[in-house]
């Protein structure tokens, strides 16, 4: 008998306003202190139908990150239970990156102990713990000390990659002999600092060579063909847009949007509230970010 799903969905209460974004379009100070959550890791069982692709053994998935992790939580898990029958736990928060899933570290978070990394692979034993983070680049998270890429890219990068290091090392600690393949999500094009995400998006592939990890080029389905790097608010639909109503948002011109308005970052068309929600309309950046992260980890659990 397959075992139950797990659906965490965690609603962080800090605001959303710029979660993840570049200097230039973020606040500058840290934000208020979040009211500690009611619930954590909060769960509902379901079942899905098995797809007939479906492994003989259903994997256990364990989703991290900050605001594009937010806005997909829902629709990643139900790619991965309809595709892979997968036991699914997500416990994202808004305006988080790498130090804030840290524990030990005595310093103010965005995330409540109990959903730390670590503490998350004690209780929930993961497969894959999947990680999607843009790379906080300004001061809204107290965990980064100041430290912001505008002011000084050399000191976020040294400290971005010494985060990836011991974060890293704290989910195989705890893993311990049944350790989770981490998979790193490559982000998708940035228009106002083109060179901090794909240099990040390097450190991510860097770190999962070194550890025998995996990445998820997520981003790379919301590029354009041949220009990896490239910001564009819609791209040309898909086999699998034109095969679901809607998901083209632009038949006429065989185009799809990825962002609403000026929104630059998130994928989500809906208007983001000053809640951070899992994104409530249908919105094809985001499946196609949910579909590329269910085929990494398709190929690792099909792999011989």
């Amino acid at each position: 008998m397959r075992k139950p799903w797990i659906v965490g969905s965690l609603l962080a209460g800090v605001l959303l306003l710029g979660a993840c974004s570049d200097p230039v379009s973020g606040p500058q100070e840290a934000p208020p202190s979040p009211a500690p959550p009611q619930v954590s890791a909060t769960t509902t069982h379901q079942r899905a139908p098995a797809s007939p692709k479906a492994p003989a053994v259903a994997p256990r998935v364990l989703y991290l990150g900050d605001s594009l992790a937010m806005e997909a939580q829902n629709v990643l898990g139900e790619q991965l239970r309809t595709d892979l029958a997968a036991t699914y736990t997500s416990a994202p928060y808004s305006g988080t990156t790498l130090c804030d899933y840290l524990e030990g570290t005595g310093k103010r978070s965005l995330v409540p102990a109990a959903d730390k990394a670590a503490a998350l692979v004690r209780t929930r034993h993961p497969d894959y713990v999947v990680l999607q983070f843009w790379g906080n680049a300004w001061p809204y998270t107290w965990c980064m000390d100041g430290i912001t890429y505008d002011a000084s890219p050399q000191r976020y990068f040294a400290r971005y990659r010494a985060d990836l290091r011991r974060l890293t090392g704290q989910i195989a600690d705890a893993g311990g002999s049944r350790r989770p393949k981490i998979v790193w999500v490559l982000q998708g094009p940035d228009p106002i600092t083109p060179d901090r995400v794909r240099r990040v998006n390097e450190m991510y592939e860097r770190r999962a060579a070194a550890s025998h990890d995996v990445v998820s080029d997520a981003g790379a389905a919301v590029s354009p063909a041949g220009a990896r790097y490239t910001w564009s608010q819609d791209l040309p639909c898909t086999a699998y847009e034109h095969r679901h109503a809607g998901y083209c948002t632009d038949p006429g011109r065989d185009r799809t949007a990825l962002h609403l308005g000026k929104d630059y970052l998130h994928f989500c068309l809906a208007p983001t509230t000053s809640a951070p929600r899992p994104c409530p309309a249908r919105s094809p950046g985001i499946v196609r970010i949910a579909r590329a992260i269910t085929r990494t980890i398709a190929e690792q659990v099909r792999a011989p």
